[in-house]
């Protein structure tokens, strides 16, 4: 006897805690799946086979998927299950409910999905600055006044024409000053304007943690591996300074 092929057609469910609501601006572009929403939780349901083991599901924090079996809802290859679908939900597909709280377009940020505009506004929460972009040519006659011990509790790098300062604490130089959160270095006084974004980001482009997101206020982003940061000191700064004159 043949079998029945509406056997092998799964329905998945899924939950995520409300605070983490800004993460779904992954998958608005979703239509099929719907959205609901439940006191603390965030139902999703009508996952493609695909979409339910894709990349884009499996960054999202907190994110529990459930494959619909008879009124329950399974965790995956589990035989007992977590819980009882809920018959009271308002579903919207998820386009239309996010529709208000995503942008749409991203003309800023290389390789992200389609769907999401990284956006940096100015934030009221104090940060303590633990980076400093300043102008060689505005600090090289000072850096030698500075004692050794000073020097060697930072790290740094050249951009261009301009030096990048990490450690604690920073000289007392002319420049722009940064904060760190999650491995990104944004402006001090700024933040990302979904601030859960932060957590998201990394997971996509620096899941390894290898690499600093250096970010400017118009949303703008640098990755600089860590490994090419080296210890400051007065030769090693002067030793770039001359490679930069003979390039």
């Amino acid at each position: 006897m043949a079998k029945d092929s509406s056997d092998s057609i799964k329905e998945f469910w899924a939950e995520i805690p409300r605070i983490d609501e800004d993460f779904l601006g992954s998958i608005r572009d979703w239509k099929n799946v719907q959205i609901a929403s439940d006191d603390d939780v965030i139902w999703l349901k009508g996952f493609t086979d695909e979409q339910a083991v894709s990349s884009e599901i499996q960054q999202l924090p907190n994110f529990l998927l459930y494959e619909l079996r008879e009124g329950h809802l399974f965790r995956k290859d589990a035989l007992v299950p977590s819980k009882k679908v809920s018959t009271a939900l308002l579903w919207m597909p998820i386009d239309k409910a996010l529709k208000l709280t995503f942008p749409i377009s991203n003309n800023n940020f290389f390789g992200i999905d389609e769907n999401v505009e990284i956006k940096l506004k100015p934030s009221e929460e104090e940060q303590p600055a633990i980076a400093l972009l300043s102008s060689i040519s505005e600090i090289k006659d000072r850096i030698v006044e500075i004692p050794k011990f000073k020097l060697e509790k930072l790290d740094w790098i050249v951009i261009n024409d301009k030096a990048l300062f990490i450690g604690n604490p920073l000289l007392s130089f002319p420049g722009k000053t940064y904060w760190t959160k999650d491995n990104h270095l944004l402006p001090t006084g700024f933040d990302f304007e979904f601030k859960n974004l932060s957590y998201l980001l990394q997971r996509k482009y620096n899941a390894t943690q290898e690499q600093w997101l250096l970010w400017n206020e118009n949303g703008s982003v640098l990755h600089l591996n860590k490994e090419d940061f080296r210890k400051l000191s007065v030769s090693s700064f002067r030793l770039t300074e001359k490679a930069k004159e003979w390039s």
